[in-house]
């Protein structure tokens, strides 16, 4: 697989099998990974593999904070506090995509908070990452921190993995941070599922669009 087919293809999976990814697969991803570029070199990255016994901790804690409609305490604004056109109207698309596939109806209230508490659990996958920054760094290490994160989906699609980057899991930056013995004041910028896609599993089945070039460029000449 090139890197453009590798890019293509690539999709944020909600389904995995139960079969354990080996520690040294992940090492050999980060490995990957860590030729990422960045600002002065700084690679400003720092990364928790959970796993096992720890995962299904966080799990647990995250899933019952967000049942007990505990408030989330983020470590920045991932998400706009009000969405405007045209980013609204892709949000909604894409979440309308999601419980169509599913046949969850809007109405159904239950379901849909059942969907979106599987975030929480990684999606089943057995593995989750979380991506972490030092509080010095500034804007620009939120970018090279992107690209690593990029990076490893790719590198993860070479060892056979699936993936899906979650906003979600830095829902609830404390507990995580509290869990895994990392300081109050690290940022911790996002989670991800890592593990083998489960290739019948429906939630799988779908794409979401992508806008066309013209949409998004303006060429100088």
């Amino acid at each position: 697989m090139d890197i453009s087919e590798a890019i293509r293809k690539r999709k944020s999976i909600r389904a995995y099998q139960e079969k354990e990814v080996e520690r040294e697969i992940i090492t050999r991803i980060l490995d990957t990974a860590r030729f990422s570029p960045s600002g002065a070199n700084s690679q400003p990255w720092q990364v928790a593999v959970v796993t096992g016994e720890t995962k299904e901790q966080i799990a647990g804690a995250l899933v019952a904070a967000f049942r007990s409609g505990k408030a989330e305490d983020r470590d920045y604004d991932y998400y706009p506090q009000k969405w405007q056109d045209p980013f609204k109207k892709r949000r909604i698309a894409c979440g309308a995509l999601l419980y169509d596939t599913l046949g969850i109806e809007r109405k159904d209230r239950e379901a849909r908070l059942q969907q979106w508490e599987a975030n929480y659990r990684g999606f089943g996958a057995p593995a989750m990452l979380f991506f972490f920054l030092d509080p010095s760094l500034a804007i620009g290490s939120y970018m090279d921190s992107g690209m690593f994160i990029q990076s490893v989906m790719l590198a993860a699609m070479d060892e056979g993995l699936s993936s899906c980057p979650q906003a979600a899991l830095s829902g609830y930056a404390s507990i995580v941070k509290d869990i895994l013995g990392y300081p109050d004041d690290t940022i911790l910028l996002c989670g991800m599922a890592l593990g083998y896609e489960e290739n019948e599993a429906l939630v799988n089945s779908y794409r979401t669009p992508r806008e066309d070039v013209e949409t998004f460029t303006t060429f100088f000449n």
